[in-house]
């Protein structure tokens, strides 16, 4: 239990914004599924709508500093790239 007013504050934040984040990333990585299974349909509109919601997704949640700048720039690079290779495939 928290000593003082401020801590059990910290308590309830930290709590409400550990919600939010897990809330966001499960929304990123279901968009990323998403996305991976719209590939394997081959619809090239499609693939590029998908692609699309996963990179305003994954540039917001690293805005917001949930994941890494790095992370979220590696997983659309390869998205991208996988989007492509099933493209010529």
């Amino acid at each position: 239990m928290p000593h003082s007013k401020q801590a059990a504050k910290r308590l309830k934040q930290n709590a409400k914004s550990r919600l939010n984040n897990r809330a966001a990333k499960s929304a990123l990585r279901t968009a990323i599924k998403k996305f991976k299974k719209t590939v394997e349909t081959g619809d090239s509109e499609a693939v590029a709508a998908a692609y699309k919601v996963v990179q305003k997704g994954a540039d917001k949640t690293a805005r917001k500093g949930i994941i890494a700048k790095g992370t979220a720039a590696r997983m659309k690079s390869r998205l991208l790239k996988s989007a492509k290779r099933a493209g010529k495939g």
